[in-house]
């Protein structure tokens, strides 16, 4: 009978760390960087500049709702001034997609940062230049990275970056080859909104939100010139994210999240893919 319960014990021991386990992972932290709005109030607006063609206009209203159920936020879309490199203008995020070149990368999302922490500004390209060949060419696909470049402007990181599914956005699996049907990752999940609302659980005494309808002075733009996007933080160990970060002469940084495509990572998964080629 004691050795019975003693095997109960260590069962039920058992049981309880796998539940602390999955639990940790459940509701791991993937706020990037503790960046965020500055704002006196919530649920707060944030305007979003829609300089998408026809062809993203689905995937970019389909992600604006997504994102604005949100308990502490909500998305206005607004007409886009970012032209095609995509300009960042304050207090906003510009959405822009374009044939960016054959460059390695699907996505880019870049913030302005002051303060420290403070986002005054931000935007999520998509490059076209991949999105119109078959293996990218897949609503799936389109909407999952579109999703998560607009995330990544509210200072959300990711919830994984091995390639598998977490169902969210957020994560590295891929909606291409056999998985082009899989509408898995193409969208956020709950996880997602209550990490935002973790984020924006306190309020500043100041707003960063559409401060103004011009670009900041010198907080230059990431372009397509790799150099601009600064030094090389971190990259994934399947090479399919890297973050960068660069000063600037106002005493603002800019970081940027770089969603790289599958022959990019391939071809050389440690390499800085900015020089790899």
């Amino acid at each position: 009978m004691f050795k019975t319960s003693r095997r109960i014990a260590l069962i039920t021991a058992m049981v309880f760390s796998l539940f602390a386990m999955v639990a940790v992972v459940s509701h791991a932290n993937h706020s990037w960087g503790g960046y965020h709005w500055a704002r006196t109030s919530n649920p707060f607006t944030l305007k979003v500049g829609n300089n998408v063609t026809a062809s993203w206009t689905t995937h970019f209203n389909t992600a604006m709702s997504d994102w604005s159920n949100s308990s502490v936020m909500n998305l206005t879309a607004i007409a886009g001034t970012a032209g095609r490199n995509c300009k960042m203008v304050a207090g906003t995020v510009q959405v822009c997609n374009r044939t960016y070149g054959q460059n390695g990368w699907l996505g880019l999302a870049s913030i302005n940062i002051t303060g420290g922490t403070h986002i005054t500004q931000g935007s999520a390209k998509m490059n076209d230049t991949y999105f119109n060949t078959a293996t990218y060419n897949n609503p799936n696909e389109k909407l999952h990275v579109m999703c998560q470049e607009i995330g990544h402007t509210f200072g959300l990181g990711h919830t994984s970056e091995d390639g598998s599914s977490q169902n969210t956005c957020m994560d590295y699996f891929s909606n291409t080859g056999a998985n082009a049907g899989s509408t898995l990752s193409t969208h956020p999940n709950q996880h997602d909104y209550d990490q935002l609302a973790s984020i924006y659980a306190h309020l500043d005494s100041s707003t960063t939100l559409a401060a103004s309808s011009s670009q900041s002075a010198g907080a230059a733009d990431t372009t397509n010139d790799p150099n601009s996007w600064g030094q090389l933080m971190s990259q994934s160990n399947n090479g399919r994210s890297s973050t960068y970060e660069r000063g600037n002469s106002d005493g603002s940084k800019t970081v940027t999240h770089v969603f790289w495509t599958l022959e990019a990572a391939e071809r050389c998964p440690q390499c800085d893919h900015r020089y790899d080629r």
